[in-house]
């Protein structure tokens, strides 16, 4: 008989995560074996524990160095494309060659997130159950529907061509609640469809307040329905969601002076969202990009930048922050290294920064036809290099442009480059000095990974056929 598709520990949950983030919890004087549901539910600010036990597994360590929380996936798919050249624990995913049935990658991108989406919906479910007040109700469930829609959208990106190359190819099940039952596979139309819901839902139960950075409000929220809504194509979606996430005010939301502190503090200005580190709670050599680019304080060193995307930067743009400390030539892959991010045991970790909405508004008003588009771009240009001449690009040519600018200020940050390519179905050629030239054709299958052998084993409603032409 299949095992569960679901591991029986997520049924300790519930007690696992209060009991590692609540410390009044385990100073109660109560003789009780477990936190029960109504100790976690019956006040928001037990809901608010179990939440903060998720957010704490954003940064977790899942299983090994590469596959560890949110960071290993962006920091697998950053390395997939043209301007980071690596050399250490991420080699395979580098490679592009890390996506058969039995493999760690494959693994951990389907059980990682399908683990996250259970603790969101334990807290959906136990608050939809509590006796809380409706407007608890309403902030905890969004909350949690967020978060929910977040993990299902990695699903998507992960385990099958992009939305617009057929909306009707499989997907992966969607599960609201714990089941002990496996499903069968959906359909990218419907996942996506959910993914959606999800977040309207959340960026309508939300406001900008929140209990930290590493949670999520109404901007966050927004923030990754603009990113759903890019890949979905849908323009006024996203240009409207990307507003509200860094607020429509250029000027207010970027601070070019703090681009070369070391993209490690989450007070950050320029920071929407992003899991942070303190030394007793330290993943120490987990992190993920810091521990592989900083070459200059103790880490992998396993990260190097290709010569061909320093070459887009001038001298005067603060982003250019790359060195050659090893000596040799252009034409050796050792060559150039960035200081973008400093490593250090309690470096904070980026999600989500208002320059990417600001680039997501302005590809979203050049898909609609907006002139205004090619301003928004260079008042971000202006802002990050005062030297800046704003280009007569228009049409494709600023596209290119302003995919070229999401490059130059997100590398290594949320895999930006790779799923670009994906969702606009480009493909990624290697150029420059490169340790492997292994490039994806548009919609190459290399794009997604397989379903992993341990679902197929585990879920009686999905067999080896799903990995048929995959």
């Amino acid at each position: 008989m299949k095992k569960y598709i679901l591991k029986l520990q997520i049924l300790l949950l519930v007690l696992f995560l209060t009991t590692s983030c609540e410390k009044d919890f385990l100073n109660d004087p109560e003789p009780t074996s477990s936190v029960t549901g109504v100790t976690i539910f019956g006040s928001r600010a037990g809901a608010e524990a179990l939440l903060s036990g998720i957010q704490r597994n954003f940064r977790s360590q899942f299983t090994r160095t590469d596959a560890g929380g949110v960071y290993s996936i962006y920091m697998a798919r950053s390395v997939k494309g043209n301007d980071l050249i690596q050399n250490s624990w991420y080699n395979f995913d580098y490679d592009n060659d890390n996506r058969e049935p039995t493999y760690v990658r494959t693994t951990f991108s389907w059980e990682y997130p399908y683990y996250m989406i259970n603790q969101a919906n334990s807290l959906i479910n136990g608050v939809e159950a509590s006796d809380l007040s409706d407007i608890d109700k309403k902030e905890l469930i969004a909350q949690g529907k967020a978060l929910r829609g977040f993990f299902y959208f990695q699903l998507a990106m992960e385990f099958q061509q992009t939305y617009s190359f057929d909306p009707s190819l499989p997907a992966p099940p969607i599960y609201t609640e714990l089941s002990l039952e496996g499903k069968p596979m959906t359909t990218l139309q419907d996942l996506y469809d959910f993914i959606v819901t999800d977040l309207t839902d959340a960026v309508a139960g939300l406001d900008g307040n929140r209990l930290g950075k590493s949670y999520v409000n109404k901007q966050v929220a927004s923030g990754i329905l603009a990113r759903v809504y890019q890949v979905m194509g849908n323009w006024s979606g996203a240009e409207t969601a990307a507003r509200t996430a860094y607020g429509g005010n250029v000027a207010s939301a970027l601070d070019a002076s703090s681009y070369n502190k070391g993209f490690d503090d989450i007070s950050n200005t320029e920071w929407i969202w992003g899991s942070p580190q303190t030394t007793d709670q330290s993943n120490y050599y987990y992190i993920a990009p810091h521990a592989f680019t900083d070459h200059n304080e103790d880490g992998y060193f396993g990260t190097w930048i290709n010569r061909d995307f320093v070459n887009l930067f001038s001298s005067t743009d603060v982003r250019n922050l790359f060195e050659t400390i090893y000596g040799g030539t252009e034409a050796n892959w050792f060559y150039y290294t960035t200081t973008k991010f400093h490593f250090a045991f309690d470096s904070d970790m980026p999600l989500m920064r208002s320059p990417e909405m600001i680039l997501i508004e302005a590809e979203a008003k050049l898909m609609q036809g907006d002139p205004t588009a090619h301003d928004l771009l260079y008042e971000l240009q202006l802002n990050r290099d005062p030297m800046a001449v704003k280009s007569t690009n228009t049409g494709n040519a600023l596209l290119d442009e302003i995919l070229v600018e999401r490059r130059k200020e997100l590398y290594a940050e949320i895999g930006v480059e790779w799923f670009d390519a994906k969702r606009l179905r480009r493909g990624i050629a290697r150029t420059g000095n490169h340790r492997l030239f292994s490039s994806l054709a548009p919609d190459d299958k290399k794009f997604f990974l397989k379903i992993p052998q341990t679902e197929i084993d585990a879920n009686d409603n999905i067999d080896d056929s799903v990995n048929t032409n995959r």
